[in-house]
């Protein structure tokens, strides 16, 4: 059976209201991304604040970022006999007091234990909230939930984290994690409140999801992820320098930039859930290549300000469309495991954030220009349409229900 019509991984849970249940999901979206995106722009405050190196505040996302590929299957596995709801708000209580912590570290080191803590719920929440959205509607309206509950980490970069960001140079960075804390409160109350509870698959247990690590269809998709997505963070992780010394946009224009891609990200986001429930398959062969023409022609059009601001709306979209294939994919792919086979896609995507900023950083030092890391995300995005190619491929001579 093809992956487009196959039927829902999980039992459709009745709720007496789908909107609320997903916005309060979609919360601990936005209370994530302005954890993980708003320490970009408040490095400077953080080299100062903890006084260390500038490749020494790097470190702290790099920590992050590695919290969230181990957690993301750990904590699935782990929560894999709990109630669905139970496992979200557990979660987010973590990710909430990891933040917490983060705000009374009093050195270098603490404080990167705790970015690193603060990341491991990360993958776990996202996947188990993938799978409680998809298990409260019809198996052909699971990619538009999905992307809705994606849409929380896209709208934080909207309006999060630029407010975090401002709120974090104004009155000193680490007030960024009490906001965070309270976003994290909020979610909590919500998830509470709002999302049903589902019980516990009666066969479920460590090992049953720790079985989706043996479908090759599985590796396939977060193949696809690692790699096709590593060129929106090659572009993304350099947007500032590019925008400043490429396109000549004055600096105090960054929030604006950075709204545009976050806008775009929203809007990338719903279109791709969208399209994901006509055809999952369809929607990764349509994207991947629609990233590398987008990325080709904004490495041309940055070298004008107006062009180069309306690039970043478009590489935003298109980047973010590819997501809610990829979740509902992975799915799919392990109906028997979904928790951590949904978690995995986050672990995906941020070892695609670190191989995006390494080439990426690659190029530049290379003395190619900011330009180059667009040109080597369209080469990525290529060889992740290689990646979704080939899996389409084995699919036909073992379909994924065999």
């Amino acid at each position: 059976m093809s992956s487009t019509t196959r039927t829902s991984t999980t039992s459709r849970v009745k709720t007496p209201n789908i909107g609320a249940a997903i916005f309060a999901l979609a919360m601990g979206g936005v209370g994530i991304g302005v954890t993980e995106f708003t320490m970009m722009g408040l490095l400077k405050e953080v080299e100062q604040g903890l006084n260390i190196s500038t490749p020494e505040a790097g470190h702290l996302i790099s920590a992050y970022a590695l919290g969230v590929v181990v957690g993301a299957p750990l904590l699935a596995a782990v929560g894999a006999k709990l109630p669905r709801k139970h496992l979200a708000l557990g979660l987010m209580l973590f990710f909430t007091l990891a933040n917490l912590t983060s705000y009374i570290a009093p050195d270098y080191g603490s404080m990167l234990v705790s970015r690193f803590a603060a990341g491991l719920p990360h993958g776990a929440f996202f996947g188990v909230a993938a799978v409680i959205a998809a298990s409260m509607v019809p198996a052909s309206r699971r990619g538009w939930a999905i992307s809705m509950v994606m849409a929380g980490l896209s709208v934080s970069n909207v309006i999060g984290v630029p407010a975090a960001t401002w709120v974090g140079q104004t009155f000193g960075w680490r007030l960024l994690f009490v906001l965070v804390g309270g976003i994290g409160v909020l979610t909590l109350a919500l998830l509470w409140k709002f999302v049903p509870y589902q019980a516990p698959h009666p066969d479920a247990s460590i090992r049953r999801e720790l079985g989706a690590l043996k479908r090759l269809q599985v590796w396939l998709a977060i193949l696809i992820g690692i790699v096709g997505f590593g060129g929106f963070f090659a572009t993304y992780t350099y947007i500032a320098h590019t925008m400043t010394m490429v396109a000549g946009i004055p600096a105090s224009l960054l929030p604006l930039v950075v709204a545009l891609y976050g806008l775009g990200m929203v809007a990338g986001t719903v279109v791709g859930g969208r399209l994901a429930d006509k055809s999952v398959m369809g929607t990764l062969y349509w994207v991947l290549p629609g990233i590398a023409v987008a990325l080709v022609v904004y490495a041309i059009a940055v070298h004008w300000p107006w062009s180069a601001l309306a690039m970043v709306f478009v590489v935003g979209a298109s980047g973010s469309m590819l997501v809610p294939a990829l979740q509902t994919r992975l799915l799919d792919a392990s109906p028997d495991a979904p928790s951590l086979a949904s978690s995995l896609n986050h672990a995906a995507l941020n070892v695609a954030n670190a191989l995006g900023a390494f080439l990426g950083g690659l190029v530049i030092a290379w003395g190619w220009g900011f330009v180059a890391p667009a040109l080597v995300g369209a080469v990525l995005a290529l060889l992740g349409l290689a990646v979704a190619v080939a899996s389409g491929l084995l699919e036909r001579k073992k379909p994924l229900a065999a």
